[in-house]
């Protein structure tokens, strides 16, 4: 394990995929990218080049460039000499165990392997792999070129060392690693977001709000907020120079007040038609290009702002 990550992998090529070689690409690093589906080297270009001028104006590390990519559509090959390989697969248990497993044999001995898997165990993933020790979760979020978060998870069989050589290699490209200390279906951020989401869903299904004013509460309310400190810290602040203490006397006896639902409700077809038609009224005459172009300055500017005031967006930088 004491050879530096020089040669990365990316297997799957779909927007998690591209977003990694975007990421990797502009820290500096040579990438191979391998996708067996129909005209994927193509979408994989064209998702390069619209991601760059955000990467450009975020930074770019020395010897960034596109060119740095090569495509093998021979995964055998694509694997082969790579230090790091971080599969994208489709979320289907069968596809990436398998996928895995055929990775694993034909890797070098010492390369990582990383499923960007948003809520399979590696333990799971690992099962069929003659190397599982190397097999580790690396979940990012969307759009990975500029979301820092990264959830690291090691399973039932994986190397302390290789945990820990993968959250310096992360570190490295400019991510946050939060090494999760034991393995869950959806890990931390999916489940928080899973409850969030299945609220909200609730919400549009009893005709209590829009999709659009859903979207309005989080981000002029708690979304402003969680931005700089997160759950635990804003309610920390709204107990006053006591803190959580005077919070959780205060307001603590109101969680068992039945005010949310924990279970998804069903998706009929005509709560889809709702999220969707609102959707797409939100988004009236915009692209997604042009949608996605604008998040992502949005993203840029708000990290500068995220480091201003707070840096590592931790008081003791760990994270």
């Amino acid at each position: 394990m004491d050879n530096p990550i020089k040669q990365i992998t990316v297997v799957g090529t779909g927007v998690i995929g591209n977003g990694w070689i975007a990421r990797f690409l502009s820290q500096g690093y040579d990438v191979i990218a391998t996708d067996p589906a129909e005209n994927a080297e193509t979408r994989m270009r064209e998702a390069i080049d619209r991601s760059w001028p955000a990467l450009e104006k975020l930074g770019l590390a020395a010897g960034a460039s596109k060119d740095r990519l090569t495509f093998e559509p021979d995964l055998t090959k694509a694997v082969a000499c790579a230090d790091l390989i971080q599969e994208n697969a489709p979320e289907r248990e069968e596809v990436k165990r398998k996928l895995l497993a055929e990775i694993d044999h034909h890797a070098k001995p010492n390369a990582i392997i990383a499923s960007s898997t948003s809520g399979l165990m590696p333990s799971t993933l690992q099962a069929d792999c003659r190397h599982p020790d190397r097999i580790i979760v690396a979940h990012p979020f969307n759009p990975v070129y500029l979301i820092p978060l990264v959830e690291i998870v090691g399973g039932k069989q994986t190397s302390s060392k290789v945990v820990e050589k993968a959250r310096q290699f992360y570190q490295s490209i400019n991510m946050k690693p939060l090494v999760i200390s034991a393995e869950i279906e959806g890990h931390v951020a999916d489940r928080l977001m899973e409850a969030i989401w299945r609220e909200a869903l609730h919400l549009v299904n009893d005709g209590i709000a829009t999709t659009e004013e859903v979207d309005a509460a989080i981000i002029y309310g708690p979304g402003l907020r969680w931005a700089l400190m997160g759950p635990f810290l804003t309610l920390h602040l709204a107990g006053g120079e006591q803190g959580m203490k005077h919070m959780l006397e205060q307001f603590g006896p109101a969680l068992k007040l039945p005010w949310t639902k924990l279970e998804a409700p069903e998706l009929t077809e005509e709560l889809s038609n709702q999220v969707i038609g609102g959707c797409e009224r939100q988004t009236d005459g915009h692209s997604i290009s042009f949608l996605e172009k604008r998040r992502d300055d949005f993203l840029i500017e708000l990290q500068q702002l995220l480091e201003k005031y707070w840096p590592g967006a931790n008081l003791n930088g760990n994270i």
